[in-house]
């Protein structure tokens, strides 16, 4: 069996060609979120890089770019492009950063955030290339060893590709290493969100597993195209029917036949009793962040926000929501006794979430505080997951001279305790502050603790348009896997007010002063994925573990 050669020049056109189609496919998966939302592409956008990855052409493997470059460069093509809106915090020059200095930090933390994602992509690229290789070096070795001991004949063919069981490994790699980064410091890109807020039958995935069901299904998609574009495999030599045709039927069936069971989920009518109503209302103050912790930021913050809090109240709302650090300073400090907004409370009598600053030890907290019509804060809840780069810095060590002052806060901040509950006079809710929305499990959690409804406060301001879509489109991913409504206030947009089938009853605009109130209701109800979490990925795992053990040495088929 001679291998056939290729020239230096093919090698390298070959090599090159498959970067370009890996990064392709990237720029691709880019374009699924905003502002582009061609979310339809992601069902075809990992299709180049599983090609590159595994493709098992004899003679041509020693030839293809490393798998790690493979992943790399898919990763940066589409972490790179959804994640682009992290340049928007440049110019930082009402902070004090010169302009140069100000761009430095923005492209550093933008290629941190995209070399972050595309470290993942890197990993399952190298994974899959490694798993594939040891099967056919295991499977080579078979044959040479089997054909010496006259146990088969020249002209055996060999199992060497099993296409069903690479893409049940590639299923599970991608979802565990999307759960082990969950857990981490950093995510926000999940292949899930591609399809928020658009694809709404889809995201009804997640009321089973969570956001990583949705990522298997489009992960499974793609990798069964893949195989039907890959060709013919020599396991296939004796089969009746094209792989190219099975393949791809398997694929359209599951894109078919999955999205009919996210419709059935999403078809479910809302059954909701008159007594779980709460009459909710948001504003949204729209104070710049270049003023925001300035004097003059504060007076108007105070004054729009209690100008707010009296129309709301004076509507007959049950409670009013503001965004995060609505009111920049220590909520158990002076400022609180002095200000318009307190003073408002205690007119009024209506409860209020108050977005402000809180103490753990000697640190500051992002919190959201429930102050009773008394003016009594009756609960609080702590930011968890707080954003690297602009809260904390990571490896703060290495490079916390270079970036420290990205931080518009003296100190930084304390990161809350994952176990809270936030109980309200008129029912426990759910909780996230802006970075946590693309943090599933937070939500999951509480809402597993009796959380009846959700409330989101982000800023916002501090990014370019892009992020306060795609902010949005995480909090519709939230609504539908706990199954509860949801209310978001922020500071510069959206905000706005979703149902647990993630359809948005209103969304604000963009960079503007708003107020709104609405009807939402508590829900007890607990989901599959609230009641036993994410289970689809370490079954997957085990699935995919037990067939590449039990498929690592292959049979010979005689002819």
């Amino acid at each position: 069996m001679k291998k056939p050669i290729l020239l230096p020049g093919l090698n390298y056109f070959h090599a090159s060609s498959q970067i370009v189609q890996s990064l392709v496919g990237g720029i691709l998966m880019g374009l699924t979120v905003a502002p582009v939302s061609a979310w339809f592409l992601a069902w075809i956008a990992l299709v180049p890089l599983w090609i590159a990855v595994c493709s098992r052409r004899s003679g041509v493997s020693k030839n293809q770019p490393p798998a790690a470059i493979l992943g790399l460069v898919w990763g940066i093509g589409y972490h790179g492009i959804a994640l682009s809106w992290i340049t928007g915090i440049h110019p930082m020059t009402w902070m004090g950063v010169p302009w140069l200095a100000s761009l430095a930090i923005a492209f550093f933390c933008w290629l941190f955030i995209t070399l972050w994602g595309a470290i993942l992509v890197a990993i399952w690229a190298t994974a899959m290339r490694g798993i594939l290789n040891f099967r056919f070096t295991i499977s080579w070795d078979w044959l040479r060893f089997a054909h010496l001991h006259k146990k088969i004949k020249p002209t055996t063919n060999l199992i060497i590709r099993n296409s069903y069981l690479d893409v049940l490994i590639g299923v599970a790699l991608w979802c565990g290493l999307e759960s082990l980064w969950t857990g981490g410091p950093m995510c926000w890109s999940s292949l899930s969100y591609t399809q928020s807020p658009h694809n709404l039958a889809i995201l009804h995935l997640g009321q089973l597993s969570g956001p990583f069901t949705v990522t298997a299904a489009i992960v499974a998609v793609n990798g069964f195209i893949a195989e039907a574009l890959l060709g013919k495999g020599k396991e296939d030599a004796q089969k009746e029917t094209s792989p190219n045709w099975r393949y791809l039927s398997i694929a359209a069936g599951l894109l078919v036949g999955l999205h009919l069971v996210g419709f059935g989920l999403y078809s479910r009518p809302l059954i909701q009793s008159p007594a779980t109503a709460l009459k909710v209302g948001i504003i949204q103050g729209n104070i710049p962040n270049e003023i925001k912790l300035y004097p003059g930021g504060l007076s108007r913050a105070l004054e729009r926000y209690t100008s707010g809090y009296k129309t709301l109240a004076s509507l007959g709302v049950d409670a009013v929501l503001t965004p995060e650090t609505a009111l920049p300073f220590l909520w158990s400090g002076q400022d609180k006794i002095n200000s318009s907004f307190y003073s408002a409370i205690l007119e009024k009598g209506v409860l209020a979430w108050v977005g402000a600053l809180g103490e753990q030890g000697r640190s500051l907290t992002n919190s959201l505080f429930t102050v009773t019509g008394k003016g009594e804060t009756f609960s609080r809840y702590d930011k968890v997951k707080l954003v690297p780069l602009g809260e904390y810095i990571p490896f703060e060590q290495f490079v916390g001279g270079l970036i420290s002052r990205l931080s518009p806060l003296d100190a930084h901040l304390a990161a809350g305790k994952p176990s809270q509950v936030f109980d309200t006079p008129i029912g426990r809710a759910i909780v996230g502050i802006c970075f946590e929305s693309a943090f599933a499990e937070i939500f999951r959690y509480q809402a597993a603790a009796g959380g009846q409804f959700i409330l989101t406060a982000s800023n916002n301001a501090h990014y370019s348009k892009i992020m306060p879509t795609q902010h949005f489109a995480q909090d519709v991913m939230r609504a539908i896997e706990t199954d509860r409504w949801l209310l978001s206030s922020t500071n510069t947009g959206y905000s706005g007010f979703i149902d647990p089938h993630g359809r948005i009853i209103w969304k604000s605009g963009s960079n503007t002063y708003e107020i709104h109130a609405a009807t939402i209701y508590r829900r007890q109800t607990q989901t599959l994925y609230v009641r036993w979490g994410d289970w689809l990925t370490p079954l997957l795992l085990i699935l995919g573990a037990t067939g590449w053990l039990l498929n690592s040495l292959p049979s010979p088929i005689k002819n």
